[in-house]
C-alpha cells in the first residue's frame, strides 16, 4: 500500500513540475514570438501603436479574440498563421494579456 501510495505521489509530483515547467516556458516563448513578430508595430509595452497597430494596454479582447486575429490578421495587420503554429499563437495571446495594467 505504502509503494502504491508513493508511485502515485512520485507521478502526481511530475505531472506538477512538468506542467508548471510548460506554463513557464510557454509564458516565455510567448514573449520571445512577441519580440520577434509584434514588437515593431505595438512596441515593447504594447502601447506604441506604430503603423496603426492597436494599443494592447486598452485592448477589451479576449484571450480568444486575439488568438483569431493573430491568427488571421485585421485591418493592417497581417495573418501569422503561416508563419507561427497555433499552440504559440496561443502563447503570444497569453503573453499580450499580461500587457494590460492590472487593476487593484
Amino acid at each position: 500500500m505504502m509503494k502504491k501510495l508513493l508511485f502515485f505521489l512520485g507521478i502526481a509530483g511530475s505531472v506538477w513540475a512538468c506542467t508548471t515547467l510548460n506554463a513557464e516556458d510557454s509564458k516565455a516563448e510567448g514573449e520571445q514570438l512577441y519580440r520577434t513578430y509584434c514588437v515593431a508595430c505595438h512596441g515593447a509595452k504594447g502601447n506604441m501603436g506604430g503603423s496603426g497597430a492597436f494599443d494592447l494596454t486598452v485592448s477589451p479582447l479576449t484571450l480568444d479574440q486575439r488568438i483569431e486575429v493573430i491568427t488571421n490578421g485585421r485591418n493592417a495587420m497581417a495573418s501569422f498563421k503561416t508563419m507561427i503554429p497555433p499552440s504559440k499563437i496561443r502563447a503570444v495571446a497569453e503573453y499580450t494579456m499580461q500587457l494590460k495594467p492590472s487593476m487593484k
